[in-house]
């Protein structure tokens, strides 16, 4: 027994070296690089004129006037937007666009909001039918309604004036507003409008203070709308305008189309200046939109 106790223990076994891992090559999925690939392609269609537009108005008329393609200018130049601002009539279209636009903007919604919470909140006869007339208001084609409207300006002595083209405008985009607004408020339960009336808030106080906080996108989206239609806008401003002094920027820029000319350059400089306006709305309205969704579903 002390023979086995005094016998040295034997060594312990070094523990087996850890694997060392084999690096994986990374997967190239064929399905990702087709997505990516169509993106790429569609990004460079929808960008490529815009980009073929900027590098014009920053051309030479000589340059431009010059046979053979040439995509990138020799010389960049500004001497289109400086000749524009100063031999055109440039400020007062830009000036009437920004008049139209947000006067359309804020007729339309005032009319639509007040009308889709009428829709979406109350129950009346001809409900149905108001509904479907809005709805058939939206199936004529636009160039069908040039003579009467043509005929109602002039009888109310508004051809050739900005506040026309705002009535005109809205009477297109007030329905799609309120359509807009009325689906929108359908996904806010009624509950809200209960417990208000219970609080003791009035039909007004209720839709002052609950509704149009949450109204925020809504109003945001419909906006947006209204405003990129009635600045685009080509058709009824050209032919219910005819002076400088209610024409917008569509109208200005095809001016510059002649019978035997075509200023290039000064036709893509006012097309440049008059995509940054809406470029950049676009982008602070992106902001807000998702702010107020957020601040809405919180403080409702």
């Amino acid at each position: 027994m002390s023979a086995v106790l005094d016998r040295p223990l034997a060594p312990a076994a070094a523990p087996a070296p850890a694997p060392v891992p084999i690096p994986r090559r990374p997967r190239v999925r064929l399905g990702s690089s087709l997505v990516h690939g169509a993106v790429a392609l569609w990004l460079a269609a929808t960008l490529g004129p815009y980009l073929v537009m900027l590098l014009t108005s920053l051309t030479s008329e000589r340059e431009l006037l010059t046979p053979g393609v040439n995509p990138i200018p020799e010389t960049f130049t500004l001497d289109a937007y400086v000749e524009l601002f100063r031999t055109t009539q440039f400020l007062s279209y830009l000036g009437n666009s920004v008049f139209t636009a947000f006067g359309t903007v804020a007729f339309s919604l005032l009319v639509a909001m007040a009308s889709a919470i009428c829709l979406s909140r109350f129950r009346f006869r001809g409900r149905t039918s108001m509904l479907t007339a809005l709805l058939i208001a939206q199936l004529f084609p636009a160039v069908l309604l040039v003579i009467p409207l043509q005929a109602e300006l002039r009888t109310v002595g508004l051809l050739d004036s900005r506040w026309g083209l705002i009535l005109v405008y809205s009477t297109f985009a007030t329905p799609f507003a309120t359509f807009l607004l009325k689906n929108f408020l359908d996904g806010l339960p009624l509950e809200l409008d209960e417990a208000a009336s219970i609080d003791g808030c009035s039909p007004w106080q209720m839709v002052r203070h609950v509704l149009l906080p949450l109204m925020r996108p809504g109003l945001t989206a419909a906006g947006t709308y209204i405003f990129i239609f009635a600045w685009n806008e080509l058709l009824y401003a050209l032919t219910f305008t005819s002076t400088p002094a209610a024409q917008t920027i569509p109208v200005g820029l095809q001016l510059f189309i002649g019978e035997y000319q075509i200023r290039w350059d000064l036709l893509t400089a006012g097309g440049v200046l008059a995509a940054i306006p809406v470029l950049a709305g676009f982008m602070v309205v992106q902001r807000q939109l998702i702010s107020g969704l957020t601040a809405g579903a919180v403080k409702g």
